[in-house]
């Protein structure tokens, strides 16, 4: 990226803005992929945006598409095509992988993925000129951010996966739902794995500085319903969508362009992205979500914050599953 590169650091703004061209490569066309791209146009946030899709007819089409309505937002060019795309791409978000089949076991599937996902990053070792920043959105995504930073074998930060930011967003929109309160000044974290067992973070859950016991028993006054049956009901919430709808997508990519915002624009946001820890929370060798500062050279760090007894062992109950799917699927 531009910003953070020495040899332009004595020329102005305006002559730095002709030199960037800020460039995002979506790996994968499907639901996700192709609402990625059409949210990060709609943003304005990229002057280049790729799709790269093994059916080129479909990245094809989505590009076209999505072109078409340029007129209507920041000056965005919109194509499709293969790896080359990514060779001065500033992040390449992928978010191909295989589905599960009926009867096939998580295993199964995520030794399908980690196949693709070597392809991947075989043809982008191939293509790519640096180290861009890769985020990944496929699931099992702690996992698999886990693979693509080792198959890559890149700096440190530079692979992240968007990991329980969606999560956490769900927490805040039924916390939000429960207090009616702005979600906006609502802070929670939902952390571990992005999946089944993620941890709610209530110790570093607050509303205008309250915890949600001093809010409901203070000026939130008598408030229906049980607010520990929130998490619950954030693990069941894209089971939901996706028997209803039969797939996740707008919520995902209004996360995934959160993200690269916080990049971007060189943010140092706190964002629960899945990051690989050397130590961090006791878990070593292992990626998953936890608060990340996020900024232009991707997770800049990671914050330590002073979680409950219970959360810190749900964290490390979340560090060993990941760590036993990892050894079975050779890893």
């Amino acid at each position: 990226m531009c910003y953070t590169d020495k040899r332009y650091s004595m020329i102005s703004e305006k002559e730095l803005e002709l030199l960037c061209t800020e460039r995002a490569v979506i790996i994968g066309s499907g639901n996700v992929g192709s609402t990625i791209a059409y949210t990060l146009a709609v943003k304005g946030l990229f002057e280049d945006i790729g799709i790269i899709d093994l059916d080129r007819d479909k990245a094809e089409g989505d590009a076209m598409d999505i072109s078409h309505g340029v007129s209507f937002v920041k000056p965005t060019s919109i194509v499709s095509g293969g790896y080359d795309l990514c060779k001065n791409a500033d992040i390449v978000i992928i978010t191909a992988g295989a589905n599960q089949k009926p009867g096939e076991t998580r295993l199964d599937l995520l030794k399908r993925n980690i196949a693709v996902f070597k392809s991947i990053t075989d043809n982008m070792k191939q293509k790519v000129t640096g180290e861009p920043i890769v985020l990944v959105v496929s699931n099992p995504v702690d996992v698999l951010t886990y693979v693509t930073s080792k198959l890559l074998g890149y700096k440190k930060g530079r692979v992240l996966g968007s990991g329980t930011v969606l999560d956490t967003s769900r927490m805040k929109y039924l916390l939000g739902k429960y207090t009616k309160i702005d979600t906006r000044n609502i802070h929670t974290y939902i952390i571990g794995e992005h999946g089944d067992s993620e941890v709610a973070a209530w110790s570093a859950t607050s509303i205008a500085g309250l915890t949600p016991e001093e809010f409901k028993n203070g000026v939130g006054g008598k408030l229906e319903g049980d607010i520990y049956e929130i998490p619950r009901l954030v693990k069941e919430a894209a089971y939901e969508v996706i028997d209803k709808k039969g797939a996740t997508y707008y919520a995902i990519a209004l996360a995934v362009e959160r993200i690269c915002e916080a990049i971007f624009r060189d943010e140092r946001s706190i964002l629960t992205v899945s990051a690989v820890l050397d130590g961090e929370y006791g878990a070593n060798d292992v990626a998953m979500s936890v608060p990340c500062i996020v900024g232009g050279n991707g997770v800049e760090g990671v914050i330590e914050v002073p979680f409950s007894t219970d959360e810190k062992a749900g964290l490390t109950k979340s560090a060993e599953i990941m760590s036993g799917l990892l050894r079975e699927a050779g890893f």
